[in-house]
């Protein structure tokens, strides 16, 4: 079974993640998507809401996505940063073919993977997929990043053969998890912007209120 991992910090998880999972579901013809929250993100600033809700959070937003999609804790426990490279390190210890493995990100993302931990290894173990995102489009990237232009296809809906880098280009929702916690200091509404579950899920804890307050464990 073809397997995609989606991570992220997921503070809060958006329209825009699903919309990105969607894209490489149905270009690639994955067989599963996991959603894996990260506890400690390696190049950003700490979440602004505890582990717990985000997980949560994300379990939420795919409650009516198909049934192949879950949400991963393999970055729950660890104390350490949540390395991608360990992550597919955790999934071969438990026996899961890495050739069968499509890592996800937006286009956006893609363009800083020179600064993720054991590059350009990290890319000889398991498929990429890398969506457009607004102002990114995942075609862009051969230009980008001339380096891995050779490793780089298009989206041909199979993931046979060696590990490879798969631009999908398809319309992903303009919205940024930075945006939605600033429309809920603005206190704007959050539709369109997140699901509905998620967005009742703010509300219920009071979540991202204070652009400075960490949120406790509910």
């Amino acid at each position: 079974m073809t397997l995609g991992l989606l991570g992220g910090t997921f503070d809060p998880v958006h329209c825009g993640h699903l919309d990105v999972a969607r894209a490489a579901h149905e270009a690639l013809g994955l067989g599963a998507i996991w959603f894996i929250p990260a506890r400690l993100p390696p190049h950003r600033t700490s979440p602004h809401a505890s582990a717990a809700h985000r997980f949560a959070m994300a379990a939420l937003a795919i409650l009516d996505e198909p049934n192949g999609w879950r949400v991963s804790d393999l970055e729950m426990e660890s104390p350490l940063p949540s390395y991608t490279a360990a992550t597919l390190d955790r999934l071969e210890a438990q026996g899961i073919d890495l050739r069968q493995v499509c890592f996800i990100t937006g286009a956006d993302a893609f363009r800083d993977i020179g600064i993720w931990k054991d590059y350009p290894f990290i890319l000889d173990r398991c498929h990429f997929a890398a969506v457009s995102r607004p102002g990114a489009p995942a075609s862009g990237l051969g230009d980008a990043l001339p380096a891995l232009k050779p490793r780089m296809i298009g989206a041909a809906g199979t993931m046979s053969g060696p590990p490879r880098i798969h631009l999908i280009d398809a319309p992903t929702a303009p919205v940024s998890s930075t945006a939605i916690r600033q429309a809920i200091i603005d206190g704007r509404p959050l539709s369109g912007l997140v699901p509905d579950r998620v967005a009742a899920h703010i509300a219920r804890h009071g979540l991202y209120a204070r652009p400075s307050a960490t949120q406790g464990v509910a």
